[in-house]
């Protein structure tokens, strides 16, 4: 058995074990990574962890870290407050609100991972105030990331520009653009009704009737222990009295400080393209050591359990790839000979992949093995492009990427696991169904 198809069932293997068992899949993964590559392919330490996701791991440590300090001073009540009053009640309009925010960000440069970064904290903590369906919160997010993803000045829409130029083929940057914004558009319409968007919708304003307490005194007062503001029960934000409205919206130095660390990571990752990771961990300890009380509570509240996960299986991945795995299957389906089914293969070898791998490291790798055969002029090079543009980011929503993960590290503690479970779900149904549409939307239209 060669190594390629022997890494390829070690994987299947460890998803059918984690789904069996209660056993982390991070850990598993870890543990294939050593018999993989260590004891079979040869590989010293160092080369294994050259492929460790040390900076999806800061990241994913950093915004949790900085949002539960948020959370705990009461920040996040108090922008959760001002997103409520801003829409005027109207608790359905708040998912659209934060895919547009997403995809102007990315639109105007800023990769999507800083984006979900800044927005996926406050989106899931509101989704949890006001009963909207944490996933679908968090899909919104990142479609809306994924949907101003390929602007002409974005970071992918530079990427895939610039080796359809450099390749010869015709250049159509403003389509590629649209087609992503619309595809990921209609992904939301659709994610946004199976996951109770009609429900939220008939919720015409939060004053509309009595909402559930969702922070029991337990939680409030372990909160208030570790010297945080407790967080204020959801029915308090629509029938709060006016001393209840007014301290929930009263600034604190500690609020005003956190509002300005937020800012300067927005500013620090969306201007300066400062990592995302260290600048919020920069932030993070600024804010610990002017209210060092929070520090307990809020090292507690980071997903470890995630992070060790995440970073098992991307670990994996990279051996795989040091391996040969990716290019044997990627080679293999580009020597066909046969452009349409090519180009639905190379989507699809897009979508798998890049839901463990980095999405700006896949384009460049798999735009280019679509050139030889569209040079030919036998199907449209724009729709193929496009098609697989959009194959290989719209699975970012996978728990294994940085925004996938960012969204389960953020979800509420008692929903995490579900959360995950979904996003899987989804990213598997994503990862079929996606790039079959896109080839039949791009592609297939545009045989000569």
């Amino acid at each position: 058995m060669s190594i390629e198809i022997l890494s390829i069932l070690l994987l299947i293997g460890m998803f059918v074990v984690a789904t069996i068992q209660p056993i982390n899949m991070g850990a598993l993964a870890f543990a294939c990574t050593f018999v993989l590559g260590t004891v079979i392919i040869g590989m010293k330490a160092t080369d294994i962890f050259a492929g460790f996701p040390s900076d999806l791991f800061l990241t994913l440590v950093a915004v949790t870290y900085l949002f539960a300090i948020a959370q705990i001073n009461g920040t996040i009540d108090w922008l959760v407050e001002c997103a409520v009053r801003l829409v005027r009640g109207h608790v359905a309009w708040i998912p659209w609100v934060m895919f547009m925010v997403a995809a102007i960000i990315t639109g105007f440069g800023a990769l999507g991972p800083a984006a979900v970064a800044i927005l996926a904290p406050v989106a899931l903590s509101f989704a949890v105030q006001y009963r909207i369906h944490p996933v679908m919160m968090g899909l919104m997010v990142i479609h809306g990331a994924q949907a101003g993803g390929f602007s002409p000045i974005s970071v992918y829409g530079g990427i895939t520009n610039q080796i359809v130029a450099k390749a010869g083929l015709p250049l159509a940057p403003t389509s590629l653009f649209l087609s992503s914004f619309f595809f990921n558009l209609a992904i939301a319409v659709l994610v946004f009704f199976v996951f109770g968007g009609a429900r939220v919708m008939k919720q015409q304003s939060v004053l509309s009737g009595p909402l559930p307490e969702l922070h029991p005194e337990g939680v409030s007062a372990s909160i208030r222990g570790h010297g945080g503001t407790p967080a204020k029960p959801l029915r308090e934000h629509a029938y709060g009295t006016a001393a209840d409205t007014a301290a929930t919206f009263r600034l604190t130095s500690e609020r005003i400080s956190t509002l300005i660390g937020l800012t300067a990571l927005g500013i620090g990752a969306l201007v300066f393209k400062f990592n995302v990771g260290l600048v919020a961990m920069t932030v993070a300890v600024a804010l610990a050591l002017l209210s060092p009380k929070t520090q307990k509570a809020a090292i507690d509240k980071v997903s470890w359990s995630t992070v060790l996960l995440i970073a098992g299986i991307i670990t994996y991945v990279g051996v795989m790839e040091k391996a040969g795995t990716v290019d044997y299957v990627a080679h293999g389906i580009s020597s066909l000979g046969m452009p349409l089914l090519v180009a639905l293969l190379l989507c699809f070898t897009g979508a798998i992949v890049s839901a463990f791998a980095s999405s700006t490291a896949l384009l460049g790798a798999i735009i280019p093995l679509a050139v030889p055969f569209l040079l030919q002029g036998h199907i449209s090079a724009v729709g193929v492009v496009a098609a697989i543009a959009i194959s290989t980011t719209i699975v970012d929503t996978s728990p294994f990427s940085t925004n996938g993960a960012l969204v389960v590290a953020n979800a509420p503690d008692d929903k995490r696991e579900k959360v995950l479970r979904q996003l899987l779900i989804y990213s598997a149904l994503i990862a079929i169904i996606g790039p079959l549409v896109a080839w039949l939307v791009f592609v297939v239209p545009g045989v000569v």
